[in-house]
């Protein structure tokens, strides 16, 4: 009897402890029954006011209520977002650092040859946060009222205009070299670190326009300080209903839009970045947020990993093209 009822206590023990080693070889298991435990730092390369950081602070603020946890925002600008991509791609997989960045994250790789980082293999995507029109804007004593008047203006200069960007190879330096190429008109292009530095000096005179996701620069459009004269994307922005896109402005085709997303560092588990998903995601879907991402000219996203990493794929391929015929190199 005493032989019976060891060999059902043993039984039971082995049949238990083989469950525990099953359910702990899950995949990210253990991670995530325990996180968020401690604040997560969300790793910004641009300067704080410019459309990534704007869009970021909206969607971290709902997502850190919800996970009981800050997120700590870390603007490392530079080096067309380089510097902070590069900081999450060397931190610990372990869901505490991650990249709010925008499609620059993608585009800078075809410009530069050599990078310290792959942000396609060093980066697991989390989720796309929003898609956004870029507006071609002027400062609001510019004689340049429409597209048409930029192009004569251009044309008639001895010196070309000058055109800001928030950096070297962004969706909106290639927005303006694209615009240059399809309308045949001379123009600079003026580098900053980031939205924000740009936009003062557009605001100063001393650059004459610029083509900016539109999050940082409706707040100075709606003060009268900059004028809207035309928007990238086939359709006109519900945001701006009254301004004309630069298709219709007189070049058929212009499409151009920036986007933006989450990124973590290669390794991290599945089951934390399908969390931080699903949360992003939420956060988005919630009145307040999106009615603040509508009003900045942007459209909310909130996809899942899989469908971010297909995305970044199409989208690689399409930059490639632009940056092929408009013959941008990395530094320019």
């Amino acid at each position: 009897m005493r032989t019976i009822r060891s060999l059902l206590t043993r039984g039971a023990w082995l049949l238990s402890g083989a469950t525990l080693v099953a359910f702990s070889a899950l995949p990210g298991t253990s991670a995530a029954q325990d996180y968020p435990k401690q604040p997560i730092k969300l790793v910004l390369p641009f300067p704080p006011g410019g459309p990534t950081d704007l869009l970021t602070r909206v969607v971290s603020v709902k997502m850190g209520n919800a996970m009981g946890q800050n997120f700590v925002i870390d603007n490392r600008a530079g080096a067309s977002g380089m510097i902070g991509a590069e900081a999450v791609a060397r931190a610990a997989p372990d869901g505490y650092t991650i990249l709010s960045n925008a499609s620059l994250h993608i585009i800078t790789p075809i410009v530069t040859p050599k990078m310290r980082y792959d942000a396609i293999k060093d980066f697991a995507p989390i989720t796309q946060l929003a898609d956004v029109p870029l507006v071609l804007v002027v400062n609001n004593a510019s004689p340049i009222k429409t597209v048409a008047d930029l192009i004569a203006l251009a044309k008639s200069q001895r010196e070309p205009l000058n055109f800001g960007s928030p950096g070297n190879a962004s969706s909106q330096h290639l927005a303006g070299e694209s615009f240059k190429l399809t309308a045949r008109v001379p123009l600079q292009h003026v580098p900053y670190k980031g939205s924000a530095p740009a936009l003062t000096d557009l605001m100063g005179g001393q650059i004459q326009l610029m083509f900016d996701s539109m999050p940082s620069a409706m707040p100075f459009i709606k003060a009268g300080k900059l004028r809207a004269v035309a928007v990238t994307t086939a359709k006109r922005s519900t945001a701006l209903p009254d301004v004309p896109t630069v298709a219709e402005s007189g070049l058929p085709g212009f499409n151009i839009s920036t986007w933006y997303g989450l990124w973590a560092p290669r390794g991290t588990p599945a089951s934390i970045v399908n969390q931080l998903a699903a949360q992003a995601a939420q956060a988005l879907r919630q009145p307040d947020v999106h009615k603040q991402y509508v009003e900045m000219g942007a459209e909310p996203v909130g996809s899942t990993p899989e469908e971010f990493a297909k995305y970044i794929t199409a989208e690689r391929t399409k930059w490639e093209e632009i940056v092929r015929k408009a013959d941008v190199k990395a530094g320019e």
